[in-house]
């Protein structure tokens, strides 16, 4: 069973959800939240693997509650507005869906959720490279990487989450040590506990954070700053 919770202003709307979370049968309603600030509270004493979440909301939007969120979850965004679809994906959505939501559009959202919750259940992930890509099992399937086409790898727990250059993040469960031991050494770099960068991927450095796409912002922990100092100072034209 996937544990969920929905989160939405809109008492109608949100005990739409909730009948159509309690009328499917691999979803366990575990609560429903009339605002993020109820959601974060909540989140604190219970488990939970997916969300269902409104984006429109007063004091704390859904998007910026879902950016926020210290351990990321499963969502699938619930909204009437359709402008925030692009940003729904880049933060790594499972779906987006446009009120009024259809019983037949929920249940395809719950089973795209679904098919990743079982792929984060699998065994450990096998990972085999050589010197310009990877393969690594994902969702079922068996994936090559290029390296060039990393930007930045992301610790999640017991998985992490592979930042592309062409196709949304891949994830899977493997740890930090694992894929940092299949990478070559000149081209990538440890820059914090939760991050390994593409050191040709890097066009912006500020405050000792590592930019991306223009709103990510990577830190450099003082565990590696000398490393990564190191490697500036070498490539430095002054």
């Amino acid at each position: 069973m996937i544990r969920c919770i929905a989160i939405d202003d809109e008492p109608l709307a949100l005990q739409q959800i909730a009948g159509y979370i309690k009328s499917t049968p691999f979803l366990d309603l575990r609560g429903l939240c009339e605002s993020a600030l109820q959601a974060i509270e909540l989140l604190e004493n219970t488990a939970v693997d997916l969300m269902f979440v409104d984006i429109n909301m007063p004091d704390l939007n859904g998007m910026e509650f879902v950016k926020n969120l210290a351990t990321p979850l499963l969502v699938v965004f619930v909204t009437a507005y359709g402008e925030y679809a692009l940003e729904g994906f880049r933060v790594d959505a499972v779906d987006y869906l446009l009120k009024p939501v259809s019983y037949k559009d929920f249940l395809k959202s719950a089973n795209k959720a679904k098919a990743w919750f079982d792929a984060l259940q699998q065994k450990p992930s096998e990972i085999t490279s050589n010197k310009e890509f990877l393969f690594i099992k994902s969702e079922y399937k068996i994936l090559r990487i290029n390296f060039d086409d990393i930007k930045y790898i992301e610790a999640m727990s017991e998985y992490i989450r592979i930042h592309l250059l062409s196709s949304k993040p891949v994830m899977t469960q493997l740890s930090m040590k694992a894929i940092e031991e299949q990478l070559p050494e000149d081209r990538f770099m440890r820059v914090h506990r939760s991050y390994i960068i593409n050191l040709s991927k890097i066009s912006v450095i500020e405050r000792n954070r590592i930019i991306f796409d223009g709103n990510v912002y990577i830190p450099v922990s003082e565990q590696y700053k000398s490393k990564f100092q190191n490697y500036i100072d070498k490539n430095f034209l002054s």
